[in-house]
């Protein structure tokens, strides 16, 4: 009897493959829009879980509040929130940024927390307005069309170059990735035994089967290439499917 593939098992969301909560100071959005002026920046901390560093500011009413530590920000400086001057750390509505400026933590809806360009090092631009709606340009190079009043922070994500520092042992990746809840390594499924891959087994490591299958296709099954969906669109519109 065969086991389920290690990707399926991850994705069941048990206690081995889900990073621990518990070293998480948790969620990091924007503000609540009821929180405004200027906000003292009183620490910078690590956070397991996540690429970049994280910021504790203290709000004019004594609130705590955190947010993604843009590159250059240290402790002592003052950020606004919500409205005033256009400076690192500032989270401001995306019709009070000006064109060219980096920005980061970006938000899709209004006032929904942030939900782009949040890893480390990574920043968009903004590059130009019409009407209600701001363009963005996103790390990827695409385009986006905002409304004005969703929130950006003003900088690039801290933590830029990360990437570029060896691990020099295989201990320090796998305490690493711990707390991402991500495999250290990856081994190739024609190296399994047939009982751990669809793929394994055999004289020598090869697929032995159709490495392409359908989107679907059984869970234990779907492994492999999936058919592009260039091709299945082509597909469709020869039969007159739509």
């Amino acid at each position: 009897m065969g086991k389920r593939i290690i990707s399926r098992r991850r994705g069941a969301g048990t206690g081995t493959y889900r990073s621990p909560s518990h070293r998480h100071p948790g969620p990091i959005y924007h503000p609540a829009p009821s929180v405004a002026g200027p906000g003292r920046v009183v620490s910078i901390e690590p956070s397991p879980g996540r690429t970049a560093p994280v910021a504790e500011l203290v709000t004019p009413d004594g609130t705590r509040v955190r947010i993604l530590a843009p590159a250059g920000l240290a402790t002592g400086d003052s950020v606004s929130l919500g409205s005033g001057k256009v400076d690192r750390g500032a989270i401001l509505p995306l019709s009070a940024i000006p064109d060219g400026t980096l920005v980061s933590n970006v938000e899709v809806k209004p006032f929904d927390g942030g939900r782009l360009v949040r890893a480390a090092g990574a920043s968009a631009l903004v590059v130009g307005r019409a009407g209600n709606e701001v363009t963005v340009q996103l790390p990827s190079g695409a385009f986006r069309r905002l409304l004005a009043t969703c929130r950006a922070e003003v900088g690039a994500v801290a933590g830029g170059g990360r990437g570029e520092r060896p691990y020099i042992k295989a201990g320090k990746k796998v305490l690493s990735t711990r707390s991402i809840a991500r495999a250290p390594f990856k081994v190739r499924g024609v190296a399994m035994n047939p009982v751990n891959h669809p793929f394994g087994g055999g004289a020598h490591q090869h697929v032995g089967r159709p490495s392409t299958v359908k989107s679907g296709t059984w869970p234990g099954a779907k492994v492999g290439r999936f058919s592009s969906s260039k091709r299945r669109r082509r597909l469709r519109e020869r039969r007159g499917e739509h």
